[in-house]
């Protein structure tokens, strides 16, 4: 029975994209939480220990194996940073924050260059411009999502990413472009829609095709450089950003799981980066968010 399982656990590892997402969206809910089946090999491992069972202990280096490759590399350490580097921290605040000033000095105390957030309600958004502009002295924001900038910004737009179905005044996408003292890149900030568990599977359609939608902006971007920060309310491995993640390129480094904040079980917030690699993504100390802050390091390419 533990090989059979350890059998079955390296299976769902490496053919997770064979789970149809034809019913419940069963794919993108199994490969939400796909690095947590690591917790499943140490379970099986225990119990092949302790019953000696020498069968299930060589059945075992198939999950191992499998989660070793998808997301051994995670674990490395962080490279070192390069000279042109950008530091940036992507955060939903949380329309419910009560403490918008605190959460504004915690993210700019990171030091980065960059901060986007999400759910910037109408009624917190001057306490951010007052508290980030002594050291982030460029902003620009667009219905509920914001970007503030040690660096110049120009081009400020919302990004149409409302699905079919949502009514008027949503407004959650922004394309703005930073001038660094490297070059200028196209930095996106996006709120995709939520998912939900529910007895009949996820309820992902409305976020796969906002996903959709953003994947188009992308793609279209003339800029060759592109950061896209945002809460995507989705793991890099959910299939339903792979409108995003077959076009970006992901973190490198550290898992970051950032929500929810109380006990972290996903990265849903996300830095992708096209002609730059994100070398690192860590997370921040708890603000008044149901999100944890995370930061990130992106490398510009060549």
């Amino acid at each position: 029975m533990l090989a059979a399982l350890a059998v079955l656990t390296g299976g769902l590892l490496a053919f997770h994209r064979a789970v149809p997402n034809s019913v419940g969206r069963l794919g993108s809910l199994v490969e939400t939480f796909l690095p947590w089946l690591g917790a499943v090999i140490a379970v099986l491992l225990g119990l092949a220990l302790v019953r000696r069972s020498a069968v299930a202990l060589v059945a075992l280096l198939l999950p191992v194996a499998a989660w070793t490759h998808l997301f051994g590399g995670l674990l490395l350490p962080a490279p070192q940073p390069g000279a042109h580097d950008l530091l940036v921290v992507q955060h939903n605040v949380s329309d419910e924050n009560g403490d918008p000033a605190g959460t504004a000095r915690a993210l700019a105390d990171a030091e980065p260059d960059l901060i986007a957030l999400e759910e910037v309600v109408p009624r917190a958004l001057p306490v951010y411009r007052k508290t980030l502009a002594p050291r982030f002295p460029y902003h620009a924001v667009r219905g509920t999502v914001g970007l503030w900038s040690r660096h110049p910004l120009t081009g400020a737009r919302a990004v149409d990413i409302k699905p079919r179905g949502i009514g008027e005044g949503w407004s959650r996408g922004l394309r703005v472009v930073v001038h660094t003292a490297h070059g200028d890149l196209a930095a996106y900030v996006a709120h995709l829609p939520s998912v939900r568990i529910r007895a009949s599977g996820l309820a992902s359609s409305w976020r796969d095709e906002s996903a959709g939608l953003l994947g188009e902006a992308v793609a279209a971007e003339k800029l060759r450089t592109v950061v896209l920060m945002g809460d995507l309310n989705g793991t890099v491995d959910d299939r339903g950003l792979a409108p995003l993640t077959s076009r970006m390129n992901v973190a490198e480094r550290g898992f970051a799981l950032s929500f929810p904040a109380a006990v972290p079980l996903a990265r849903i917030d996300q830095v992708m980066a096209r002609a730059a690699t994100v070398g690192h993504i860590r997370t921040l100390p708890a603000t008044g968010s149901d999100h944890l802050p995370v930061a990130a390091r992106v490398t510009p390419g060549p």
